[in-house]
């Protein structure tokens, strides 16, 4: 037997009756199926050896060895392929055996062909759902970093960054939107340190209220105000020797900066109330999804404390510009969930996965796991569906692949370039163009809030 067809093979059929080898092709290319046939065990491993078919149906006797012997040569195989074990000779032994080593179905000749039907179109579901595990497997195992999934070039970059920035001892500020993880950012930079062995403490600056912030953070002595009973210790003297978390650090009250700075600057931390400062050892970290910059200017934020939390700088990367990285995430959430739901989710469709990586995620990586978590939940077969996602993923408009490059070109005048608020004019037109007018998809696409977008609108009418 040669192969002289490059094309994929769904099945290989191993008879020697030459007249069921032909019925068995001819049904199954009728199918649908691409099918080539052989009639001996050694054909067989010649053509797996080329190329590896989905599902495998072999008979159990065959001229130069037993079914079996193949049965146990393709499971050797990195991906095997589904086996199906047909006899005219079949035992309920024989078919245990044969199902103890690995066979996906074991039937009895004369053939009936639509149960054969049946169980290949079974075979070749599980064989499909099978590949979908490999590859989420595969690409989980590409990219993790101290509870962080990512494979992107963005996130390699930042894990290569943290484990620098984690053999020094200077503040760090970690910026980013909502949802990219920046406390398990700050938490990486902790375990990756010579600090790993010591305390890690997170404080959110923007829920607890200014009055009792101070307190919190530095401590306070007995009676320093009224409801102080006993002396309290700070979360500043519970970190010693480990990382302190200053999340929403853009929050802080401006009386809280000066404080902050002052014991950024001498290491030293003086409870309320009291006269007695305490030298301590804390790696301080802010994280905050503000423009700290824009907040210095507009006198919300200390400059100064801004240019010394900042002694090493972390950008977290939103996850629409982390590629991949979506399906990295969906396949270790949907293992996660399985695991403690006991439910049997093994992929999410192609339609589906389109959308979202077609779609915006302003809430990144934490609104990827409601997402997700919301289609399990709703989800009673093996595979999220279209149906099974929120109305505003599903609302996504994903761009035929044959129109993926777009021939937008910026206009001319006279053949002379133009200047900037033209060619943006005549762009987010385009982008209407594209998406039939959906100005929430518009917006996602452009990079800009879709108030914003209706700004521009209006006063573009006016």
């Amino acid at each position: 037997m040669t192969n002289d067809n490059p094309l994929p093979v769904d099945i290989l059929v191993v008879e020697d009756d030459p007249d069921l080898q032909q019925l068995l092709l001819e049904e199954l290319s009728e199918a649908g199926y691409a099918c080539v046939a052989c009639g001996t065990v050694q054909s067989a491993r010649e053509f797996v050896q080329k190329q590896l078919p989905q599902v495998v149906i072999s008979d159990l006797r065959l001229p130069d060895d037993s079914g079996l012997t193949l049965l146990e040569n393709f499971k050797q195989l990195p991906l095997k392929p589904g086996f199906i074990m047909i006899t005219a000779f079949g035992t309920i032994d024989q078919a245990v055996d044969a199902l103890k080593r690995g066979a996906d179905d074991f039937l009895t000749k004369p053939l009936d062909l639509d149960h054969l039907g049946l169980c290949v179109k079974r075979t070749m579901q599980r064989q499909q759902l099978q590949q979908e595990v490999a590859y989420y497997r595969r690409l989980l195992n590409e990219g993790e970093f101290h509870g962080m999934i990512g494979g992107s070039s963005s996130m390699r970059q930042l894990f290569s960054q943290l484990r620098q920035i984690a053999q020094a001892e200077g503040p760090v500020l970690i910026t980013g939107e909502s949802g990219v993880g920046k406390e398990l950012v700050a938490r990486a930079v902790h375990q990756e340190s010579r600090r790993r062995d010591k305390p890690f403490i997170a404080i959110n600056c923007g829920g607890i209220p200014a009055a009792l912030l101070e307190s919190e953070l530095f401590g306070h002595a007995a009676g320093a105000f009224t409801g102080a009973d006993k002396a309290r210790q700070g979360l500043f003297a519970a970190a010693h020797g480990g990382t302190l978390l200053l999340d929403e650090i853009g929050e802080m009250p401006l009386e809280m900066q000066s404080s902050l700075l002052r014991t950024l600057q001498d290491g030293r931390v003086r409870p309320v109330g009291s006269n007695r400062e305490q030298e301590l050892d804390v790696r301080i970290i802010a994280a905050t999804n503000r423009n700290l910059p824009e907040d210095v200017s507009a006198g919300r934020f200390r400059e100064d404390l801004y240019y010394r939390l900042e002694t090493f700088s972390v950008v977290v990367p939103p996850l629409r510009q982390r590629g991949d990285d979506i399906e990295r995430l969906m396949g270790y959430h949907i293992k996660q969930l399985n695991a403690r739901r006991e439910q049997p989710i093994k992929g999410i469709s192609g339609e589906a996965l389109a959308r979202l990586k077609a779609y915006s995620f302003p809430g990144n990586v934490r609104e990827l796991a409601n997402i997700i978590e919301r289609a399990v939940t709703f989800c009673s077969g093996t595979q999220i569906e279209l149906e099974h996602l929120p109305e505003r993923v599903q609302a996504i408009v994903v761009m035929p692949a044959d129109k993926a490059h777009f021939s937008w070109q910026p206009p001319l005048s006279d053949g002379q370039l133009v200047p900037l608020d033209v060619i943006e004019q005549d762009y987010i037109h385009y982008v209407l163009d594209q998406v039939q007018g959906n100005k929430r998809r518009a917006a996602e696409i452009l990079g800009i809030g879709r108030r914003t977008l209706y700004r521009w609108l209006e006063s573009e009418n006016n």
